[in-house]
């Protein structure tokens, strides 16, 4: 597979990347270099390799170190108290996704 400058814009712009003149054609290489590697491997028999162990061990359906439950919390005026800014009672924050 091939990947073209315009999918490698394409894919920056999802990563919210502004790209440089020359980074534009060494991202599209970058990308398909890896892509080329994950079909190499793809060409692979694994039908003999065991599985990792770690992620077939036998544990409890829940990995939880304690039970949840109620417990005190915080009154609202009192968690906003230090807030630099709140309105309508939250936490207010400046932008920081631009589109």
């Amino acid at each position: 597979m091939k990947i073209t400058e315009r999918d490698a814009l394409y894919v920056a712009g999802l990563a919210h990347l502004e790209l440089q003149s020359g980074e534009t054609a060494q991202l599209a290489a970058d990308l398909d270099s890896i892509l080329r590697y994950v079909e190499k491997l793809n060409e692979l028999d694994t039908d003999a390799v065991e599985p990792m162990t770690q992620v077939l061990y036998d544990t409890a359906e829940s990995h939880a170190w304690r039970e949840d439950g109620d417990c005190a919390s915080f009154a609202q005026d009192d968690a906003l108290g230090n807030a630099p800014e709140r309105g309508a009672g939250h936490f207010k924050v400046s932008r920081v996704i631009e589109r």
